[in-house]
C-alpha cells in the first residue's frame, strides 16, 4: 500500500468518527423539546403565527415544540442568541422582514450576519398590514383621519412594536406619503403598544391583522385602510391605501423559520417536510 493511499484510508476514518456524533444526533432528532424563538413580546402577530406553528409542529414530531418570548432590540436579543445556539435542530427562530431585512441596514453592529448565521427552513405566512385608529378620534375614514393628523401636526401619537419594527416603517411610509406629522411611541412589542392604544393613550397604529382582529370586531379599534394592494376578506369594506391616491403604496409582514448556521440537512429537510403537510 502507497503511503498516498494511507494517508487517504487514515483521513477518511478521521472524518468519520468525526462525524459520527452527529449522525447519530440527526436519526434521533428531535431527542428533546424544541425552543421555538420569538423576537417580539407577547400578544403580536408574530406569537400568533409561532403558537399555531408550534402546536402543529408537537404534533407531527412527536416532541414538545415551545414557544419562548424573547424581546428586546427590535429582535437583535433573540437572533443573537438563536445564532449562537448549538446547531443541533433544538432551537430555532421565527423569522421576520424587521429581523431579516430591516435591521440589517437600519441598525449598526448587530451581532449577527442574517446570511452567515442562519439557514433558512421555510416561509410561514404572509400578513397585511392593518391601519387602525381609537374609536375616540373623531375620523371616519382614512381621508379625515390624514385631515385631523395634518390640522394638529405633533398631537397625536401612535405606537408600535419598536424602532425599525414594521408597523413604525409602515406608519412612518404613510408618513411620508401623505404629509401628516404624528408622533411615534416604540414600544417592546405589540402586545405592550396595543394595551395603550386600546386605552387611547396613543391614537394610532399598524400591525398585523392576526393581532388586530378580534380588537375589531369588538368595536375597540377603527380601521381605516390596508396596505396590500388589494382589500383582504376579512375587512371586505375597509380599502386600500392604493385606492386613497397612493398608487404605489404596499406594506406587509412575512415570517418564516430560521436555524442556527450549521444545522444538518436532514433536519432542516425534516422541519420543511412536517410545513408542506400543513
Amino acid at each position: 500500500m502507497t503511503a498516498s493511499v494511507r494517508r487517504r484510508r487514515l483521513l477518511a476514518g478521521a472524518a468519520a468518527l468525526v462525524a459520527w456524533p452527529a449522525l447519530r444526533a440527526q436519526s434521533g432528532w428531535p431527542a428533546r423539546p424544541v425552543r421555538f424563538l420569538v423576537p417580539f413580546a407577547p400578544g403580536g402577530t408574530s406569537e400568533i403565527v409561532a403558537r399555531s406553528v408550534a402546536a402543529e409542529l408537537t404534533k407531527q414530531l412527536g416532541q414538545t415544540v415551545f414557544v419562548e418570548n424573547k424581546p428586546g432590540g427590535a429582535g437583535v436579543v433573540a437572533m443573537a442568541e438563536a445564532a449562537h445556539a448549538p446547531p443541533d435542530g433544538h432551537t430555532i427562530i421565527l423569522g421576520h422582514v424587521g429581523t431579516l431585512a430591516v435591521n440589517p441596514f437600519m441598525l449598526a453592529n448587530q451581532p449577527y450576519d442574517v446570511n452567515k448565521d442562519f439557514v433558512p427552513v421555510t416561509l410561514l405566512a404572509k400578513v397585511p398590514n392593518v391601519f387602525v385608529i381609537h374609536p375616540d378620534v373623531p375620523a371616519k375614514d382614512f381621508r379625515a383621519f390624514v385631515d385631523h393628523v395634518k390640522a394638529r401636526p405633533g398631537q397625536l401619537s401612535y405606537g408600535s412594536a419598536g424602532n425599525a419594527s414594521a408597523g413604525h416603517l409602515a406608519m412612518e411610509y404613510l408618513k411620508l406619503v401623505t404629509g401628516m406629522f404624528i408622533t411615534h411611541i416604540p414600544y417592546r412589542g405589540t402586545g405592550p403598544q396595543l394595551t395603550d392604544l386600546l386605552a387611547g393613550r396613543t391614537q394610532a397604529s399598524s400591525a398585523g391583522m392576526p393581532a388586530l382582529g378580534a380588537h375589531i370586531r369588538a368595536g375597540k379599534l377603527r380601521p381605516i385602510a390596508v396596505g396590500t394592494q388589494q382589500r383582504i376578506a376579512a375587512l371586505p369594506d375597509v380599502p386600500t391605501v392604493q385606492e386613497m391616491g397612493y398608487r404605489e403604496f404596499e406594506t406587509s409582514q412575512w415570517y418564516g423559520i430560521l436555524a442556527p448556521a450549521g444545522t444538518p440537512a436532514e433536519v432542516v429537510k425534516r422541519l420543511q417536510e412536517v410545513e408542506e403537510r400543513e
